[in-house]
C-alpha cells in the first residue's frame, strides 16, 4: 500500500541545494501546496544565510478533531524526538501556519550520510506532525495498552474539514475512513476501486495484512459521531490493526500508509480516469481509421478494363435530359 513518498521532494531538493551552497547566501522565499492541502513556506534571508525557516499549514480540522496549540496531540513530542536540538520550534508560528521550525544549517552533521538522513527527516515533517497521534496510539497498542485519558473515539484530520476515526483498544485499533469525493465520476470509480481493494486483500498472499472491509453504511463503531461527519458518498473503509502490524520497523510504514490512505485512493481514481480517457481516445481513432478505409473509390475498375465514374444526382439529371 506504500505509494506516496513520505518526504516532500521539493523541500528535500531545496534543502540539499541550500546546504551545498551555503557560502553563496542566496535569499529564498517559496510557497507551495502538496496533497491533502498541506501548505509549506520556506524562507532564508541574506542577513542569516545559515538559518532556514520552514512553516507548515495543516488541513483545516473538522469540529470533532482536537488540536493542541494548533497541532495534533503528540506532535510537539514527535518533532523533538525526530529532530532533537538541531531544530527549534518558534512560538508563535508565522501568521497563517500551524508550525514554524528554525534550522541552523551550519550545525548539521559533517558526515554526508547522516546529513542526508537528517534532511530527509526534515522533508518528512508532514509525516512527523500528522502521524503523531497515530504513533502514540500504535505505540501503546504494541505494548498491549491504551494511552491514559484516551477517548474511546479519536478523530484525526487528513483532509480539509474531514476526519477519519480511531477506536483504540488494548488488543487492536479499529480505523474507519468516511470516503468523500466531490466529483460524481470520482465517486463511482472510488466505489468500484474500494470494493476491488477489499477483495484483493482477502487473497492467500496477503494473510498478514490488516483486515479490511468496505460498506455503504457507517459501521457500528461510528454510532454517536455527528451525522455531518458521516456524509460519505463512496462508503466507509475499515481497517483493524493488531499489535503485530506496528511492531518494530512496521510502525513507520503503518503510520504513513494510514495517514495517506485517502490520497492513495484518490491517486488511483485519477489514474483510472486517465486510463479510460486514453482508451476512449484510442478507440475513437481506430473507428475513424476504419471509416476512412471503408470510403468507396471515385473510380472503380471492371474486368474489361473499362471504368465508370460515380455521378452525383445533379449530373444524372443533366445527362437524362441531354
Amino acid at each position: 500500500m506504500i505509494l506516496l513518498q513520505s518526504h516532500s521532494r521539493f523541500l528535500l531538493q531545496t534543502l540539499l541545494n541550500r546546504t551545498q551552497n551555503l557560502e553563496k547566501g542566496v535569499e529564498l522565499d517559496h510557497h507551495w501546496v502538496e496533497f491533502d492541502d498541506v501548505r509549506y513556506h520556506i524562507q532564508v534571508s541574506m542577513k542569516n544565510p545559515h538559518v532556514f525557516l520552514l512553516s507548515v499549514s495543516l488541513p483545516t480540522p473538522s469540529s470533532e478533531t482536537i488540536f493542541v496549540c494548533g497541532l495534533p496531540f503528540g506532535a510537539i513530542e514527535a518533532i523533538k524526538a525526530a529532530y532533537g536540538n538541531l531544530v527549534q520550534i518558534l512560538d508563535p508560528p508565522r501568521d497563517g501556519f500551524n508550525l514554524t521550525l528554525k534550522i541552523n544549517l551550519s550545525k548539521l552533521p559533517s558526515n554526508q550520510e547522516q546529513k542526508h538522513a537528517f534532511l530527509v527527516k526534515v522533508a518528512s515533517v508532514r509525516e512527523v506532525v500528522l502521524g503523531a497521534p497515530l504513533r502514540v496510539v500504535f505505540q501503546h497498542l504494541a505494548a498491549r495498552t491504551v494511552a491514559p485519558d484516551m477517548d474511546p473515539v479519536v478523530a484525526l484530520v487528513h483532509r480539509p474539514n474531514e476526519s477519519f476515526f480511531l477506536f483504540p483498544q488494548a488488543d487492536k485499533v479499529t480505523v474507519v475512513y468516511p470516503m468523500r469525493f466531490n466529483d460524481s465520476i470520482d465517486t463511482v470509480l472510488a466505489t468500484s476501486f474500494l470494493q476491488e481493494f477489499v477483495e484483493a486483500r482477502r487473497t492467500a498472499g496477503l494473510n498478514n495484512t490488516p483486515p479490511c472491509s468496505w460498506s455503504l453504511t457507517s459501521p457500528l463503531e461510528l454510532k454517536g459521531v455527528p451525522s455531518d461527519s458521516l456524509s460519505a458518498n463512496a462508503g466507509f473503509v475499515t481497517f483493524v490493526i493488531f499489535p503485530r502490524h506496528v511492531e518494530g520497523q512496521k510502525l513507520d510504514r503503518t503510520v504513513w500508509s494510514l495517514s495517506t490512505f485517502h490520497a492513495y485512493v484518490r491517486y488511483h481514481v485519477k489514474c483510472s480516469e486517465g486510463f479510460m480517457h486514453s482508451r476512449m481516445r484510442r478507440r475513437v481513432e481506430s473507428l475513424i481509421q476504419a471509416l476512412d478505409r471503408a470510403k468507396p473509390d471515385l473510380e472503380k475498375k471492371i474486368s474489361n478494363n473499362r471504368s465508370f465514374k460515380r455521378l452525383s444526382l445533379k449530373d444524372s439529371r443533366t445527362n437524362s435530359f441531354s
